[in-house]
């Protein structure tokens, strides 16, 4: 059964979802802590489903891997030493902390 777009949006109508294309859009980048997803060319669609907002995106995708921030084994040594954390907890606390060693103690023991 093949529906036609007027039918289409009626029914989305009585079950309370708007759609609505997104214009003028001219990339996405979706950030994670390992990598960048950037998609150009991008087309957007808004889906507004009983107070949730959904994104649908369209593009050319690339990957772009993430640099990450070298320490010093000392500064995360310390860092674990005084929060008593694993190795992994001080380095992600001495990157949100852009390596303040003292802002990364503070971080993980308030």
């Amino acid at each position: 059964m093949k529906l036609d777009d007027r039918k289409t949006r009626r029914m989305m109508d009585r079950m309370g979802i708007n759609m609505k294309e997104i214009a003028d859009v001219e990339e996405v980048i979706i950030k994670t802590s390992s990598r960048d997803i950037h998609i150009t060319g991008a087309q957007v669609s808004e889906v507004n489903a009983q107070g949730s907002r959904i994104f649908q995106v369209m593009g050319e995708v690339e990957e772009v891997e993430r640099e990450r921030k070298k320490f010093s084994e000392e500064d995360i040594l310390l860092v674990q030493q005084q929060a008593n954390v694993t190795k992994e907890k001080a380095v992600i606390a001495l990157e949100e902390s852009d390596g303040e060693v003292a802002k990364a103690i503070l971080r993980l023991t308030t």
